[in-house]
């Protein structure tokens, strides 16, 4: 592939080499080929500039995914103007600030999402078009503007960060920040135009929007879109039906397919329990297992992307299955990402080595832990937050280097290992540095648990858990079988119930306890009925529970 310098470079040298090849598809629907991406694009571009929009103005995109949603976005910064991503599970509010905030005078929205939005902010926007056909919704501005051809250090995109502590920040990615990250994939993870993706995450995601639609659209390749959310009844046939060869995915959807299809079935009694327990017997499972998920998933992938740490019983799985993987590390504010590995030159608990072209270092390194703070040096690192140069001036070192904000380590071979949020760190009664994360990764790796957060209570770490629904159920089941009643009858029981549910958490206490140091160990399991509330990229919002914690205290 040709190094890029810009996105206008990208849409143009993609159109040019793969013309009649797919571009973008939904399952079940269109399809568009690379030529006819130019004609809607050359469409858009008319619509905004009839508006009086200019180049360097803000364009917002709130659509669900579909082959225009990556069409707009690549109308919008060829014509010099700023993409503004906004992922769709904002609340109506959250969106009239960002468009308020991020001064968009356009917007391309798909319908069930144009019904969040309040009439004074489309009333703002000089145009409104509907992205499943490019038709009008509304138009306040008649006049014609005037696109430019965009320069490496021109932005390209304002993209809002979802807030896991805080209101949301607007990060400020160039031409060259993108493109230089599309360089840099390519070198980790190569893909061409005889590869097909299936995209499962939202397109205003950096990590999809970068490596699922311009990375992709850059190599000639192809992109299947879903009408639905991915669900496993809405996945798993897809994934059938297309048969990727490569996608991406985030911890949280391969971790519920573990649980579910694979560590479930093997732990559903106590002798397969203990058949698992017995390393040469877990690998050949796993490997079993492994085949069947390589049927279930299409049986082309060759390349399936995790874009964070995943959970270590997981990975363990798919290095056993021999399960081909590639694992990254990266945030918004790095276009997305900094680190990198594909299997099998995979470390279990690793995020990989900095990619080519990609500064890390660690920054007021614990001497005892050998942990510090990963700091960045990157082609592809952010200009700042979009009106807001406090923030922006905390997250650079002196030097010019971006502050994570991950605690972490580099070992020998550089592979990087991270180990919590700076944030979210816990401080321990003698001082130790104590990561709720890792924690969390044991305690989910319980075959009853959900998700978890450990807070600090008094002095103790408490674990605030939500159970695993399917596991809960079998285990009723377990006890129906033997008291010999049936589900009306369950009211009966409940007294027996409600202590074995007690002798469950005090086991779940006691197996992390068996598996964390002894300043990680947790003093007790606190059941959680609801699953937690999470930002629109699926992150605990921590703070509504750490805040809760403490004001329980008072």
């Amino acid at each position: 592939m040709k190094a890029l310098n810009t996105l206008y470079e990208l849409l143009h040298t993609s159109i040019e080499n793969f013309p009649n090849k797919t571009a973008f598809a939904m399952l079940g629907g269109e399809s568009v080929t690379y030529a006819e991406v130019g004609k809607r694009v050359s469409e858009i571009q008319e619509l905004l500039l009839g508006a009086g929009l200019n180049a360097g103005d803000k364009v917002a995109i709130l659509s669900s995914n579909m082959p225009n949603w990556g069409i707009s976005y690549l109308a919008i910064v060829s014509a010099g103007m700023v993409a503004v991503p906004i992922l769709p599970d904002f609340t109506g509010k959250e969106l009239d600030l960002l468009l308020a905030h991020s001064e968009a005078k356009a917007l391309m929205v798909s319908d069930k999402l144009f019904t969040k939005l309040s009439k004074e902010s489309v009333d703002s926007l000089n145009i409104v078009i509907r992205t499943k056909n490019l038709g009008v919704i509304s138009q306040t501005v008649k006049a014609q503007g005037k696109k430019q051809t965009p320069k490496p250090e021109d932005l390209a995109a304002i993209i809002y960060t979802s807030g896991t502590t805080s209101t949301p920040k607007g990060v400020m990615l160039t031409h060259s920040n993108l493109a230089q990250q599309i360089n840099m994939i390519y070198n980790l993870y190569p893909i061409g135009p005889a590869d097909g993706m299936l995209s499962v995450l939202p397109l205003s995601h950096t990590y999809e929007c970068s490596l699922g639609m311009l990375y992709v659209f850059a190599t000639g390749a192809s992109t299947t879109y879903l009408e639905k959310p991915p669900t496993a009844s809405v996945l798993l046939p897809a994934l059938k039906r297309v048969r990727p060869t490569a996608f991406l995915i985030v911890p949280l959807i391969i971790e519920k397919v573990f649980r579910s299809q694979i560590y479930g079935k093997f732990t559903s009694n106590a002798f397969l329990r203990t058949l698992y327990g017995v390393g040469f017997i877990r690998r050949y499972l796993h490997r079993v297992a492994g085949k069947k998920l390589m049927k279930a998933f299409g049986g082309q992938v060759r390349l399936f992307i995790g874009g964070a740490k995943l959970d270590e019983q997981v990975e363990q799985f798919l290095i056993e299955a021999k399960f081909p993987y590639a694992i990254g590390y990266g945030l918004t504010e790095t276009a997305p990402l900094v680190a990198g590995q594909i299997s099998p030159a995979v470390k279990l608990g690793s995020t990989g080595p900095q990619m080519e072209g990609v500064k890390v270092r660690l920054d007021n390194i614990n001497p005892d832990t050998k942990q510090g703070e990963i700091v960045v040096s990157s082609p592809s690192v952010m200009q700042g937050y979009y009106k807001n140069p406090e923030a922006t001036a905390e997250v650079f070192t002196e030097d010019g280097w971006f502050r994570t904000g991950d605690l972490g380590y580099i070992d020998e071979d550089g592979y990087i290992f991270i180990k919590g949020r700076l944030k979210n760190m816990i401080l321990g009664p003698s001082g130790e540095n104590i990561y709720p994360e890792e924690i969390e990764s044991v305690l989910n790796s319980h075959v009853y648990v959900s998700e978890s957060v450990v807070t600090e209570q008094d002095g103790q770490l408490v674990a605030l858990v939500h159970f695993d629904t399917d596991a809960i159920e079998r285990l009723k089941d377990e006890f129906m079988a033997k008291w010999e009643i049936t589900r009306d009858e369950w009211h009966k029981k409940v007294d027996e119930w409600d202590k074995r549910m007690d002798e469950l958490k005090k086991e779940i206490v006691k197996y992390v306890n068996s598996k964390v140091n002894r300043f990680s160990k947790i003093s007790e399991v606190v059941e959680e009925e609801q699953a937690f509330e999470k930002t629109p990229t699926s992150k605990i919002r921590r703070f509504l529970y750490t805040n809760r914690a403490k004001q329980t205290k008072k």
